[in-house]
């Protein structure tokens, strides 16, 4: 037998042991325990946070997150729920936070009198948050809190 076909062989016999092998366990932690060919039950629909806090961003240029529930906002061509409070001529009655000025500003950067259509559809960054737990765990630490823990002084132990 030459080596070409020792290869072949071996090749063969390898992914034959490896289909009678029995799989081992991994459960998605999205999933559960439902095996792949059957369909799961999808999990209930989380509560929709309700606390009007400001939040901390995570990264730089991060859109704020909605601190408050929107069921039944009307955010379409003609009308857009979100500026009966944000728009900056409403601010001062209602003490919701403006919206930035590069809302009001169009790609050219040139200021326009009303907001920008590219930025009048406030769902398409801004969102609520759900009182959920993670799907699945992680260490991120966002960058303020990594330089802080490098910056620190560094304790003397004796």
């Amino acid at each position: 037998m030459n080596l070409r076909a020792a290869i072949i062989a071996f090749s063969i016999l390898l992914s034959s042991a490896a289909w009678a092998a029995p799989p081992f366990e991994v459960e998605d932690p999205m999933r559960g325990p439902t095996p792949i060919a059957e369909e799961a039950d999808p999990p209930l629909i989380s509560p929709i946070e309700n606390k009007d806090i400001k939040r901390m961003r995570t990264y730089s240029m991060q859109p704020p997150t909605i601190p408050h529930k929107i069921d039944g906002y009307q955010i379409d061509k003609n009308y857009n729920r979100c500026l009966a409070c944000h728009a900056r001529v409403n601010t001062e009655e209602t003490q919701a936070p403006p919206l930035s000025v590069t809302h009001y500003m169009d790609r050219d950067s040139n200021v326009l009198a009303e907001v920008s259509p590219r930025r009048y559809f406030c769902v398409q960054c801004h969102v609520p948050q759900a009182e959920a737990k993670p799907l699945v765990s992680n260490t991120y630490q966002d960058i303020d809190g990594i330089l802080k823990r490098l910056t620190a002084p560094a304790t003397d132990k004796k």
